[in-house]
């Protein structure tokens, strides 16, 4: 099995990290990208895979071919050595916004396309992500596929349709966490601690509710029901957040950056039309 990733950012390197470790030899991962040398010599030494610079070449040597460049530079990329790619080939995309049939249609041929929308917790083996199946992968496709992404974390498998969604919740999720910590941070400097101890606080407070919503199954209203005692502290600091409307403006967030993900997706399909 041969893997070539057209493309070498954060993600590709996560899920190459991911996949060496525990599932494939470095030997059968191949790395191109459009034009940083230098980045594909980091991998090379960093995780001991193969370098290409010929796509052509790359593309040609694959079993599965994973596109991970910039969803504006997937017609550029894609359409030059449309004529390298095969059917008996696996395609999985990392590209937001960019559906299975705009992929199947920029080569040219019935291509078996998996979309992925990891999160970049695919770092440190924690993603979330969701696969969706095109017109032309079977069941067969999704477990290769699905095999690949645990190594970085849990596989959810999705209709299409969904993954909009998916980019607007989980996808983006992580950097909701990040500014919720941010804020977290600064309240703790105006109230006086140091900022060591506030950041392991902070942190150990974020992992441990995330384990309890996870052990126990109760519904996080429930388990917030039960740390707010009447008249206390945890009652006032949520009443605070009430007045500001922290859940609708959480919500309010997922929903446009579900919007923006589908408008990406829109004017990139024009623009390959």
């Amino acid at each position: 099995m041969t893997i070539t990733f057209l493309g070498a950012g954060s993600m590709a390197e996560a899920l190459i990290s991911g996949v060496t470790q525990t599932l494939y030899e470095p030997k059968q991962m191949i790395v191109t990208n459009r034009s940083r040398m230098e980045r594909l010599t980091y991998m090379q030494q960093t995780y001991g895979v193969r370098i290409e610079t010929n796509k052509e070449q790359a593309v040609k040597e694959a079993d599965i071919v994973i596109l991970a460049m910039k969803p504006k530079d997937v017609a550029e990329s894609l359409t030059p050595i449309a004529h390298a790619f095969h059917e008996q080939q696996l395609i999985i995309s990392l590209l937001a916004g960019v559906t299975t049939d705009t992929i199947a249609s920029l080569i040219g041929k019935q291509m078996p396309v998996i979309r992925a929308m990891p999160n970049t917790s695919a770092a440190i083996g924690q993603s979330a992500t969701a696969l969706a199946q095109g017109a032309y992968a079977t069941d067969k496709h999704v477990h290769m596929a699905k095999e690949l992404f645990e190594t970085v974390g849990i596989v959810t498998i999705v209709d299409e349709k969904h993954l909009h969604a998916v980019t607007g919740l989980s996808g983006s999720g992580p950097a909701y966490v990040y500014y919720l910590v941010e804020a977290m941070e600064k309240a703790a400097d105006e109230i006086g601690l140091e900022r060591d101890i506030a950041k392991e606080l902070i942190l150990q407070t974020i992992i441990g509710a995330a384990h309890m919503l996870k052990a126990t199954n109760k519904h996080p209203s429930v388990l917030r029901k039960e740390v707010t005692s009447p008249g206390g502290t945890t009652e006032a600091g949520i009443g605070v957040l009430e007045r500001y409307r922290y859940q609708e403006a959480m919500i309010a967030c997922i929903k446009r950056a579900t919007e923006r993900s589908k408008e990406l997706g829109e004017a990139l399909l024009s623009s390959v039309q």
